[in-house]
């Protein structure tokens, strides 16, 4: 990348408001506890979902709390890509206990849905009245986040994604008063993640990593959180399938997931998640699996305008020209993944080739297709599900 694209690019205007701190280390849910009272917090719901009451995370927060003095409500009905009905379940018992703080437990569903719990209890209406951004009137209760995988980045930002019970379609409902007060990354929390988990968050991650240093909507805080994260991500990924308990590289995925998320909240995403967001809506294709299989061709699609050329020589690739870089890359990704046994086409999951245009016509009205680097169109977005139909 020559300096006059960085300037023009890069440094341009940007408005840029850490809204969140951050704990980091091994044993820091330890700290879970003072943080709440800190926020002056006394009837915290606990928003998670079964499986981490199973591993223990829950129960241990849930001591944690009350070794605080803390009254603890706890919600674990959450599913995998909550739905507003989740969202209002979750919003029931909130009201019943008259909570006064929130907790998100879990992967990027368990803090989702308590996002939008927050979102309903605090400004009233649908989850549908929250589509977009801005639109919460009144402030929200204070939120903790408690990342238990490496892959969403969502305590990192002001989105809470949530899927329409009815249409199945993902809304991303944006707010800077949905924002976490405290995300605290605990590495130890993650080596309890099934090795599936941990591939398909840890490629959701690296997507981040890889979307967000591209759009148009980046700047140099954006374009920084991206490079360092896909470093951490892509230097890790291997090591935590091999040797889950390697708290080290649990650690680098986990900041590298935060990291990411950082950059999403200010730079969003691009067409791979356009892409995506269908898939799951149709087949129930898991969003990490999508990720990880349409990835590669849309940054291929990119090359022809973005430049990826410092992300490739961070892990140590060498192109001579920005087109070289993109095909690099796209090729690293694949062998990444490939090496993680998860689907490497279309043709490898529960996918209807028939469906591809009503799937394109979806994915163009997706609102991260607006932010990508090439733009794109129905027309477009149909030529790389029919590219990622094989490998």
């Amino acid at each position: 990348m020559d300096p006059t694209s960085f300037d023009e690019q890069v440094l341009k205007p940007f408005d840029y408001v850490p809204l969140t701190r951050v704990v980091y280390g091994a044993g820091t849910l330890s700290q879970l506890g003072d943080i709440c009272v800190e926020l002056q917090g006394q009837r915290v719901l606990l928003v998670t979902d079964r499986g981490l009451h199973s591993a223990g995370h829950a129960g241990r927060a849930c001591e944690i709390l009350a070794d605080a003095n803390l009254d603890v409500v706890l919600f674990e009905e959450v599913q995998p890509n909550p739905t507003t009905e989740d969202v209002d379940r979750g919003l029931q018992v909130a009201r019943d206990e008259k909570i006064d703080l929130i907790i998100g437990l879990g992967g990027g569903s368990s803090m989702d849905c308590a996002k939008g719990i927050n979102f309903l209890l605090t400004n009233g209406g649908r989850m549908q009245n929250y589509w977009g951004v801005g639109k919460a009137t009144e402030p929200m209760l204070p939120m903790v986040a408690v990342p238990t995988t490496a892959g969403t980045g969502s305590e990192a930002q002001s989105f809470a994604l949530i899927a329409d019970a009815e249409t199945h379609m993902k809304m991303a409902c944006g707010d800077k008063k949905a924002a976490c007060k405290v995300a605290i990354l605990d590495p130890e929390l993650t080596t309890s993640m099934p090795k599936s988990v941990t591939v398909v968050t840890g490629i959701d991650a690296i997507s981040h990593a890889v979307e967000t240093y591209v759009t148009t909507k980046r700047n140099i805080i954006s374009e920084t959180f991206s490079l360092r994260s896909f470093q951490l991500l892509v230097e890790s990924f291997p090591i935590v399938l091999n040797e889950p308990n390697d708290l080290e590289a649990r650690g680098r995925m986990l900041l590298g997931a935060h990291l990411a998320g950082a950059a999403i909240e200010n730079s969003m995403l691009g067409a791979t998640h356009a892409l995506a967001n269908p898939l799951s809506a149709h087949f129930g294709t898991t969003h990490g699996t999508a990720i990880g299989i349409l990835l590669p061709h849309v940054v291929r699609f990119n090359s022809t305008v973005a430049d990826y050329t410092e992300l490739v020589r961070s892990i140590g690739l060498q192109p001579t020209s920005s087109l070289e870089a993109g095909e690099l890359l796209a090729d690293h990704l694949m062998d990444l993944f490939r090496n993680s046994d998860t689907p490497q086409s279309l043709s490898a999951i529960s996918f209807d080739e028939n469906l591809i245009p009503q799937l394109a016509s979806e994915a163009a009205a997706q609102w991260t297709g607006q932010f990508n680097p090439r733009p794109v169109s129905a027309e477009s977005l149909q030529e790389i599900y029919q590219c990622a139909l094989q490998d």
